[in-house]
């Protein structure tokens, strides 16, 4: 398959012209113009890099890929270490950070819901198709113990859990990654309970004083089932080779 024909089905299949996001989408550091192996990670560390390279693949495809918003545009240091070793390998990098995120089917917040046994119901962001944060049911309700129970058996890791009240949980907000300000709009839906990737100091006071639990699952667990949910699409339905390479983050 040709790099550009590659490139075109993802931005069909993921909308990225939708988002407003913090980095490119798409092809972000340019290799070999034809693709055959793929090799999908949560993010394009050098670790990844060096695992795309051992396997000869001709393309890394991220969720957190590179050039964002507000980072020092120069290449030194770290960033021209990774670069350098893409361009002197001919290895295409691409990424995309929201409309992964969001995609209905292939996205993270879709697979993790899968992967709990919750029936996704619509935006948190009420009137916002794009809206990355979602909610849906537990049909029937879960404790918060059976709730931990499934993401540590979903996720390989034990969340930490801030719990806001002793009712089951029936209706739970979504947003992976680094997202746990939205537990104020979860309250606002009157949902029994939020999930995020990453947790701060202060969601301990929203989640005690708004009555909303809480579940931090970790950003690199939490989104690892969209990039390979993503690629799993790639060699089901485009006969591509793809790999996943889990990089250890405990974060």
């Amino acid at each position: 398959m040709k790099r550009v024909e590659l490139i075109e089905i993802l931005d069909q299949l993921l909308t990225p012209w939708k988002f407003k996001d913090y980095a490119p989408n798409g092809l972000q550091v340019e290799g070999r113009s034809e693709v055959s192996h793929i090799v999908t990670a949560v993010t394009a560390g050098q670790a990844a890099i060096d695992a795309a390279i051992e396997l000869g693949a001709d393309t890394l495809l991220v969720h957190h890929g590179y050039f964002w918003k507000g980072e020092n545009q120069v290449i030194t240091g770290m960033k021209r270490n990774r670069i350098k070793a893409l361009l002197d390998n001919n290895i295409n990098l691409v990424g995309y950070h929201l409309p992964l995120d969001a995609h209905p089917t292939l996205g993270n917040n879709a697979r993790l819901a899968q992967a709990l046994g919750l029936e996704l119901a619509g935006p948190m962001e009420l009137g916002n198709e794009l809206s990355i944060p979602v909610w849906g049911k537990f049909e029937p309700p879960v404790s918060e113990s059976e709730l931990c129970d499934r993401i540590a058996k979903a996720l390989g890791r034990t969340p930490l859990c801030i719990s806001g009240h002793d009712r089951k949980i029936a209706t739970l907000g979504i947003c992976t990654g680094g997202a746990p300000d939205y537990i104020d709009l979860a309250a606002s839906l009157n949902l029994d309970g939020y999930l995020s990737g990453e947790v701060a100091e202060r969601t301990y006071y929203s989640a005690k004083e708004q009555g909303v639990s809480y579940f931090a699952a970790g950003h690199h667990a939490t989104e690892r089932g969209g990039v390979q949910a993503l690629g799993q699409y790639l060699a089901d339905n485009h006969g591509l080779k793809v790999t996943f390479i889990d990089c250890d983050n405990p974060v």
